[in-house]
């Protein structure tokens, strides 16, 4: 599923017009992506918790030339998924 099938998908189950509730998902993407760049921990009940994982520098290799290379620290957006949405998935009724 692609956000514009995400969109008309609520925009028809809620009856709201597409334009505002496609504002309204962009707005809360933008809300997360501005929290994990701070570093906070977003936590969203039912659904699940993204958070910033920091990845140590390494050292790597380059397939096609066997060369050594250095791979930089970086932070990285995980998500874990919580119970219920677990449950959702794997058709089990939740508790």
């Amino acid at each position: 599923m692609k956000k514009a099938d995400l969109v008309d998908l609520v925009a028809q189950q809620r009856g709201l017009p597409r334009p505002q509730v496609e504002a309204t998902i962009d707005s809360l993407i933008d809300a997360v992506a501005e929290g994990l760049a701070k570093g906070e921990r977003i936590d969203l009940r039912g659904f699940g918790a993204f958070a910033v994982r920091e990845s140590a520098a390494r050292s790597g290799r380059n397939p096609q030339t066997g060369e050594t290379i250095q791979i930089a620290a970086r932070r990285v957006p995980t998500f874990k998924a919580g119970k219920e949405l677990r449950d959702r998935v794997n058709n089990r009724p939740s508790t």
